[in-house]
């Protein structure tokens, strides 16, 4: 029999409801991974000093939260040679051209708009998970 590794998921976003409904989305789809919650940027990056050897799959990242936010995250990940290829999707809810070139040119590897619906946010994970993990 053939095992599937579990990947585990970084969703980093200073509202705990938008946290929980981002891994129900997923868990709509079946898509079983290790969701890790953090509520800000300090806390990411104090997990990575912390605990370097356990770094994500992938992490979904919130732009507008207090302290070190999405932007910092994105600068200091994509020029750290052991977390810059760490798959970052920004999901905010800004729909601003701005913050879309500015998380890319930080190196955001996509940048999406939350959703209005819940069918609509299951829909986006379920393409985040097929196309990242």
């Amino acid at each position: 029999m053939i095992q599937t590794q579990k990947h585990s998921v970084f969703i980093v976003d200073d509202d705990a409801d938008d946290r929980e409904s981002i891994r129900d989305a997923f868990l709509a789809n079946k898509h079983q991974q290790d969701y890790v919650f953090m509520k800000n940027g300090e806390q990411l990056m104090v997990h990575f000093t912390d605990a370097p050897a356990k770094l994500p799959s992938l992490i979904l990242l919130d732009l507008n939260m207090p302290g070190k936010d999405g932007r910092d995250v994105l600068k200091e990940m994509k020029t750290h040679k052991d977390f810059n290829l760490i798959p970052i999707i920004v999901i905010t809810t800004s729909s601003s051209a701005k913050d879309r070139e500015a998380s890319y040119r930080l190196g955001a590897n996509c940048f999406l708009t939350k959703p209005n619906s819940f069918q609509e946010l299951v829909e986006i994970t379920d393409s985040i998970a097929k196309l990242w993990l």
